[in-house]
């Protein structure tokens, strides 16, 4: 794909809708798929089974100290082999390409109030000249930040990116897109407070993609006033991940249950399913406003198989606030 070119982008989620259940397997996904009361109670029925036993509180305890070490392992052994071409990333998040900044939400570099110069003891002179800051959360192995280099147009972009596991930060160091003038991965633990970086009312944009779900629910609302804080006014937060009754909530077998909605997968490492009213109430409650909030409900198809997948995501997009003009 063509730098900024947006052509042969896959089209935005909600296009392909299956009216012929009789053609369900002639596309590889369908969207907006709506279930009846028979599959909701399916699903609610699943939910109630295999989280009817929780796990003891001391093996809850053992995965939260032990939850870098286990992402860690899963970079070390899957590698890049683990990166997606997330074809969708563009279509739904406009915003990181660089083409559509609404005017009615400027983003403040005049009012900029945060301090890129300095990281870890060494001037980071690329940041403090860019004047155009993302920060994606949960890098892994590049997901976001190689195609958001590679696609958008902003002409002086630096993106910061930081993961949990050393091993996702180092992969991302040795993939040969990295450039250290246009982005820097760095280690952290989101709900640390303060966070190493970004400066305070730096960035223009969050990007928070399959992230909070691998948090404790306990913390994810000091993550978010972490990740908040780091927004400059007026930034935006984009967020995707996991909404309750998602296939792979479905398939938990009973005593991988840590609390309701959370769960340890074979590996070691967490997973929790969003209700959208959680989501909005998370977000609101750290100051942001609503610009978008749906729960996206695909059917997935493996066409050889003849199998039927039932995929449930929870996307937003919030607002901070500008500040009160003092003029």
């Amino acid at each position: 794909m063509a730098e900024g070119d947006s052509s042969q982008l896959r089209p935005q989620f909600g296009n392909r809708l299956l009216t012929d259940p009789d053609k369900v397997f002639e596309h590889n996904a369908w969207d907006r798929v709506e279930w009846d009361a028979d599959q909701e109670k399916v699903a609610e029925q699943a939910v109630k089974h295999n989280s009817s036993v929780f796990l003891p509180s001391d093996k809850n305890v053992e995965y939260e100290v032990n939850a870098g070490d286990y992402w860690d392992s899963f970079y070390m052994q899957h590698q890049n082999r683990f990166f997606k071409d997330r074809h969708w990333l563009f279509t739904e998040f406009p915003e990181l390409l660089g083409t559509q900044v609404s005017c009615d939400h400027p983003s403040s570099h005049t009012n900029d109030t945060g301090d890129h110069g300095n990281y870890g003891g060494h001037e980071n002179k690329h940041a403090q000249c860019a004047t155009f800051r993302i920060f994606e959360v949960g890098c892994g192995a590049g997901n976001c930040v190689f195609p958001i280099l590679q696609t958008s147009s902003y002409k002086e972009l630096f993106i910061y990116c930081c993961d949990f596991a050393p091993s996702a930060v180092s992969i991302v160091k040795d993939n040969k897109m990295y450039d250290p003038s246009k982005c820097h991965v760095f280690l952290c633990d989101i709900t640390d407070t303060p966070m190493p970086l970004p400066p305070p009312n730096s960035v223009d944009i969050v990007i928070l993609i399959f992230v909070l779900s691998a948090i404790s629910p306990h913390k994810m609302v000091s993550a978010v006033a972490n990740l908040v804080a780091a927004l400059k006014p007026g930034g935006l937060l984009l967020f995707r991940d996991y909404g309750c009754y998602d296939m792979a909530q479905l398939r938990f077998k009973p005593g991988k249950c840590l609390e309701k909605n959370f769960y340890v997968r074979g590996d070691g490492t967490r997973v929790y399913f969003f209700t959208k009213e959680e989501v909005s109430e998370l977000f609101q409650k750290a100051g942001l406003k609503e610009e978008q909030l749906f729960v996206d409900r695909r059917l997935q198809v493996n066409r050889g198989k003849q199998l039927k997948m039932y995929r449930i995501w929870i996307q937003a997009k919030y607002r901070k606030p500008l500040l009160p003009s003092t003029s």
